[in-house]
């Protein structure tokens, strides 16, 4: 396993740069989130092509991808923000990511952008941050300030709790943690760019949302993680919010997971498409322990 990059905390007064590579944003789809980050003491830059709808649905590929390059290459930009949609996937062949490497930032979004944040961390052990969005922003809490802060801001290894986590199937592991959006993250398996290590062990976390995925769409594509073998490497499962009301078919699919692979699985409601948008490094060790319901990271996730 290659040695670990971890980019370097974020400070008041620091710049952070805004992209759309998923979808095509409006200004006033993002007007609340820029004045609360500037609020909160940052500066904000906007990628060249932001606006731009070439595609109708979004920039077109180079506009998007220029506009990712162009960031990571600006040393005053120690962070890049932004959302989700559909199409991120269609800049993954154009990323540099030897830029990557030679200028390492805070690289943090949520949904559609598990793509990226996956593909980045395995081109280049560079640890990403899922969980907190533009949208994240535009109506910010405190729990999610809180989770902002403690994971971008300090080298702090401790972890917040924003609900109740309920065991699903009892017991504890250590891992490197992987995961996001469900079907973002099942769609990546067996692409050249992004492979899981078949020698490390994983802590997976995942989310989807009954807006876009039915039960049985969840368990398609558990199935399709099994299938590539993404459990043989899996030990323990956390899966975030789904739906307001209760899904008693969710805690099966996910049990019968735990039960086959004989991992330990909680759910709770601190990150997802839901009011929580906890923020989870990718690639940090972590450890789960249902017996004191104890979730911890072993390591920060920025220098």
């Amino acid at each position: 396993m290659n040695q670990l990059i971890k980019p370097q905390k974020l400070n008041k007064g620091d710049t952070i740069g805004i992209i759309a590579p998923s979808y095509a944003l409006k200004p006033d789809d993002i007007q609340n989130s820029i004045q609360k980050l500037q609020e909160l003491g940052f500066n904000v830059k906007l990628s060249k092509h932001i606006y731009s709808d070439t595609n109708h649905y979004a920039g077109s590929i180079d506009e998007r991808a220029d506009d990712f390059n162009t960031l990571i290459a600006d040393d005053a930009v120690k962070m890049l923000l932004f959302g989700g949609g559909e199409v991120c996937n269609e800049i993954v062949p154009h990323i540099d990511y030897k830029s990557i490497i030679n200028h390492p930032k805070i690289i943090c979004s949520y949904s559609d952008s598990t793509t990226v944040l996956n593909v980045i961390q395995s081109q280049t052990e560079l640890v990403t941050f899922y969980g907190a969005s533009l949208r994240t922003f535009g109506n910010l809490s405190d729990y999610n300030w809180d989770s902002f802060v403690m994971r971008l801001m300090t080298q702090s290894q401790n972890y917040a709790k924003g609900s109740t986590w309920r065991t699903i199937c009892p017991g504890s592991c250590k891992g490197v943690l992987t995961g996001g959006y469900l079907v973002n993250y099942a769609a990546i398996q067996g692409l050249h760019y992004f492979k899981l290590n078949n020698n490390q062990d994983y802590l997976l976390f995942i989310e989807d949302h009954e807006m876009f995925s039915s039960p049985a769409v969840v368990s398609k594509w558990f199935s399709n993680l099994e299938q590539y073998g993404v459990f043989s490497n899996v030990k323990g499962l956390i899966f975030g919010h789904y739906s307001k009301e209760e899904q008693p078919l969710i805690d099966a699919i996910i049990y019968r997971i735990g039960c086959k692979y004989e991992i330990p699985v909680v759910r709770c409601e601190d990150f997802g498409h839901g009011l929580n948008n906890s923020i989870i490094p990718i690639g940090v060790s972590a450890k789960l322990d249902t017996s004191t319901n104890k979730f911890e990271f072993l390591e920060s996730g920025v220098v």
